[in-house]
């Protein structure tokens, strides 16, 4: 039985962010039949940019499911 979406993105979640970049990098390029290829070429180009300035350390990446929790405790109050 194949993974669920949910699954996956478990999975994923585990891996380091430049693998995480990459995977990402690769489904958008599995579907852009799907997208005006210039939608597709904009996602790739902010993509790396997002991988390049955590790779620098320009940024510092944050995890989702923190964030997600954050943003539903101001919604609840």
């Amino acid at each position: 039985m194949p993974m669920s979406i949910d699954e996956i993105l478990t999975e994923a979640q585990v891996l380091p962010n430049e693998a995480k970049a990459i995977l990402a990098e690769k489904l958008i390029a599995s579907i852009k039949e799907e997208i005006a290829p210039q939608i597709t070429k904009n996602h790739l180009e902010e993509v790396k940019k997002r991988r390049d300035e955590i790779l620098a350390g320009m940024v510092r990446p944050l995890n989702g499911d923190e964030c997600l929790a954050k943003v539903r405790e101001i919604i609840d109050q």
